[in-house]
């Protein structure tokens, strides 16, 4: 167990688990390199998405690390890197208050993107903000009835590329449909690392991840076919961008080394450094689309 200072900077940054942030980034990345592409980037927006994006994730960090303990999810048995609240670190109420002003400040940054957008920028904040609160809380959490690959998949693969990409052009584009989709299959690995992980305990805690309800067999290849899929549905810009298309496909090295890993591991604390690695690929896959899009 880490020695943490109780509500210190460390703790804080422990909580926000920065290793797992490029799913907030990378849509952004890749959205804004797809605007360069068709001549239509601009910083401003593209920053203020970045920033919401990242504040955003890291919102919901700090709602999961919250809810987890009062849902008494987290617990001795708990495998995965240390939640800030139920190890002492943070009070479970400051974790409240500053899951709220994370998202504060989040939408402070998104009113500006009001002027790129449009008024129903408000519309699609909202929708992000409440899901992100309903992931971990509310009637029907969604990370405890097997939808949260749902919500990955929706709020960090086509919303974040779709409306990154239309903050700066003011159109919607066919390609961000497929990006967000490459992209938001990629990020989905991360949570089944983290749900493979906890299999049991999840069980045991009746949080039904797709993982408990579908099986540890399901899992392994769900990880593996993802990082596929997501490649192959690079082959549908092989028409804007032959890079575009193929370069992305070098992200199959460190996936299937990840899976390997994985799959040889099986269980316990030893598959925590996963979570960074598949992170890593996640960025690694969206700065090979990039390249391919900008060059």
């Amino acid at each position: 167990m880490q020695i943490v200072e109780k509500d210190s900077p460390k703790a804080w940054l422990l909580a926000a688990r920065p290793k797992t942030l490029a799913a907030g980034s990378v849509p952004v990345i890749v959205a804004s390199a797809l605007a360069a592409h068709f001549g239509q980037f601009d910083l401003i927006p593209a920053l203020l998405c970045l920033i919401f994006a990242l504040l955003a994730q890291i919102a919901s960090n700090f709602s999961n690390d919250y809810f987890d303990f009062i849902k008494k999810t987290d617990d001795e048995d708990r495998l995965g890197p240390e939640r800030a609240v139920a190890s002492g670190w943070i009070d479970p109420k400051k974790m409240l208050f500053g899951t709220l002003l994370t998202i504060a400040i989040a939408c402070l940054f998104g009113l500006g993107l009001i002027y790129y957008g449009g008024w129903e920028m408000i519309l699609v904040g909202a929708v992000c903000v409440v899901s992100l609160l309903a992931y971990s809380t509310g009637p029907y959490p969604l990370s405890y009835h097997g939808l949260g690959d749902l919500f990955v998949l929706v709020f960090f693969g086509f919303v974040a590329v779709v409306f990154t990409y239309y903050v700066q052009t003011q159109t919607f584009n066919p390609f961000t449909f497929a990006a967000g989709a490459i992209v938001g299959l990629a990020a989905i690995n991360i949570l089944i690392i983290n749900n493979y992980r906890d299999r049991d305990t999840d069980k045991k805690n009746h949080k039904n991840t797709t993982i408990v309800i579908f099986g540890e067999v399901f899992a392994k290849w769900y990880y593996l076919l993802n990082g596929v899929v997501a490649c192959l549905l690079c082959l549908l810009f092989v028409h804007e961008s032959v890079l575009a298309a193929f370069l992305p496909f070098l992200y199959l090295i460190p996936h299937y080394k990840t899976w390997q890993k994985m799959t040889v591991i099986n269980r316990g604390k030893a598959l925590n450094p996963l979570l960074g690695e598949t992170s890593r690929n996640l960025l690694i896959l969206g700065l090979l689309l990039s390249m391919g899009l900008l060059i």
